[in-house]
């Protein structure tokens, strides 16, 4: 009785919108509510699609193993990360460029299988800095002890400047991975000399660009599977601080009543950039022959490349704030088109523009099919996207539980599994754009606590944020976000930028009290990076699935390896995985648990590493 009342609800709900004047979104909201958590889901075919009463079906059981204690602790001080992110004004931003923020990376750039960190960095307008005091990048060491050393001086990658992105990938094939940086002024790519330091070669290889333009997100990808990366760059505003109008100026300056930074409306958006590795260590700009100017400039910001519909080559989806988001599909013929808004992931489910910030991406329902978590701005929810199976997307935020969050800004975010109970959770992290709030009675302020959505298993999450410990509920403003296991104990870390403060180093406590399996994926016929390799980790009819990836959360770089949690389980029945250039498969069947496999393309495993070492 109760479901066939609830049934009549949902399938009167479209009379209701009119009635009441309520969104689509709000609608689902209410409905969500009515479901509960753990009674019962309704199948997600969205509503103008009814024929009628909606079938219910019975939830999954959450996984039992789901119930251990898990905690994040900020230990960047005790870690030795000290350098203080600085960027525009702290206490008032009067530019755009002050407010927006900058990414962070997890990377292995020494190949002894400890990821390090890059830090990038900011300045402030109108500032001279003394010498010596001048901000700049930073990498960070990791010496195995939960310690980091500031080896930027020696390696030769600090550089001045409003740095916002970065990207790892090895684009020459010579075994160690190089890193590209986007900036508002001139990009950087930077060779990885294989001794602890670094070579500017961005005008060797022809990346460098003669005009200032303010990059965002990169990603590397070998969309043409001919075994070298490609790379895709977007870019955000054509800003130019002398014709930017003041403070409260027009519309597009103001924000509840109150006078702020203009833009990113009423200023122009920038064009994305696409480069073809030519194979010897130069690269072609293949924007416009390739499609990827079709869909005009955008406020592009995240922009990340995966197998979306699982044909075998790699997509590009791109965040874009206050603009339709970008779903390039891959036509197997060097181009690409924008199926964003026939996929269902270019808008909400209201059909509305959002301020799309970062992205995460997943296969959090363990279907085969990778899904999308979008970040957007403040009196909004984020996106949860999931994959359909036949090229499009429905929008299932409020069904799955992940449309409470309204207040904050967010910004960095993934799909992590950070109990390792085998199901994907979400980390998000916040962080608003206006400091001044603070100084008015409003909902919201300019620090924020990060979000954790534990995935219940039944294709809902729960939010968890409260029970996660101090380096969760802490308030900070932050932007970017990468997600490793930088003390090799078998769980996945955070490393934060928080806005003119230091970094945050989120410390998993607990999560290894589940099992695991790590793989380092090494290409030989396909790029070295392995970057697009697919990975199945089967435990019985649970089957997770997982690409190395360049880009997501919000304009930063997570560790190449690919983790999975396995629960309880003591053995991986399973392991395949699929190299992208061939198309190949690669198994290796009971596997046993808590440690880290190397495996060799064409070689199969080489390196079999436990937990510290």
């Amino acid at each position: 009785m109760e479901a066939l009342r609830l049934g009549h609800y949902l399938g009167n709900r479209r009379h209701l919108k009119f009635r009441m004047k309520l969104s689509r979104r709000q609608i689902l909201g209410s409905g969500a509510a009515l479901l509960g958590s753990n009674l019962m889901e309704v199948v997600t075919t969205p509503i103008w699609k009814w024929t009628g009463i909606p079938v219910l079906k019975a939830a999954g059981v959450p996984n039992p193993e789901s119930s251990i204690p898990v905690t994040f602790v900020d230990v960047a001080k005790e870690a030795g990360l000290n350098s203080v992110n600085v960027w525009g004004g702290v206490h008032i931003k009067n530019y755009i460029i002050e407010a927006k923020g900058n990414g962070i990376a997890f990377f292995d750039y020494d190949n002894d299988g400890w990821i390090d960190i890059y830090l990038t960095n900011g300045t402030r307008l109108n500032t001279t800095w003394p010498p010596g005091q001048t901000p700049t990048t930073h990498l960070y060491k990791n010496n195995r002890d939960g310690t980091f050393t500031d080896v930027t001086e020696h390696a030769g990658i600090g550089r001045p400047g409003w740095q916002t992105g970065v990207c790892v990938g090895d684009y020459d094939n010579d075994g160690w991975d190089d890193i590209f940086l986007t900036f508002w002024g001139h990009n950087i790519l930077f060779h990885n000399n294989g001794d602890g330091t670094f070579t500017d070669v961005t005008k060797k290889a022809g990346l460098y660009k003669d005009e200032v333009r303010w990059g965002t997100g990169c990603t590397w990808i070998d969309y043409d599977r001919d075994g070298s990366l490609d790379l895709f760059v977007a870019n955000y505003i054509v800003l130019d601080l002398e014709n930017v109008p003041a403070p409260g100026q027009t519309g597009y300056c103001q924000w509840k009543g109150l006078p702020v930074m203009c833009g990113p409306r009423g200023l122009p958006p920038g064009s994305n950039l696409f480069y073809h590795n030519n194979g010897d260590g130069t690269f072609t700009d293949v924007s416009e022959e390739s499609g990827i100017l079709a869909p005009g400039p955008r406020y592009a910001i995240t922009a990340v490349s995966y197998d979306f519909d699982n044909d075998g080559w790699p997509d590009i989806y791109v965040a874009v704030d206050s603009e339709p988001s970008i779903l390039f599909h891959n036509k197997h013929d060097g181009t690409f088109e924008d199926i964003g808004v026939m996929a269902g992931c270019a808008y909400n489910e209201d059909g509305q523009e959002q301020a799309g910030m970062g992205i995460g991406v997943g296969d959090y329902d363990c279907d085969g099919w990778l899904d999308i978590f979008k970040t957007n701005f403040s009196d909004d929810t984020s996106d949860l996207y999931h994959n359909n199976g036949d090229g499009t997307f429905t929008d299932v935020t409020f069904m799955a539980g992940v449309g409470q969050d309204r207040e904050d800004v967010k910004w960095g975010c993934g799909f992590v599994d950070y109990d390792n109970d085998g199901w994907a959770d979400i980390i998000q992290v916040d962080g608003h754009v206006y400091p001044m709030i603070d100084n008015y009675h409003l909902d919201q302020s300019f620090k924020e606590p990060r979000v954790v959505y534990h995935n219940l298993g039944n294709g809902r999450f729960k939010n968890v944020s409260a029970e996660m410990g101090p380096g969760i509920n802490a308030r900070f403003s932050s932007r970017g976000c990468a997600f490793g296991d930088y003390d090799n104990d078998g769980d996945i870390d955070v490393v934060i930028s928080n806005m003119n403060d230091l970094p945050s180093l989120l410390r998993n406590d607990g999560g290894n009290k589940n099992n695991w399996i790590k793989l380092k994926l090494i290409g030989t016929v396909c790029n070295r990076t392995a970057i697009g390799a697919r990975a199945y980790v089967t435990v019985g009819k649970h089957r997770q699935m997982d690409e190395v990836h360049s880009g997501t959360s919000v304009i930063s770089q997570s560790d190449l390896r690919l983790h999975f949690g396995v629960g309880k389980a003591k053995t991986i029945d399973l392991i395949e995985v699929t190299w992208p250039t061939t198309q190949k498969i690669e198994k290796f069947a009971n596997v046993d648990v808590n440690q880290i496999l190397t495996i060799r393309e064409g070689h199969g495993i080489i390196k079999k590493t436990k937990p510290g070492t």
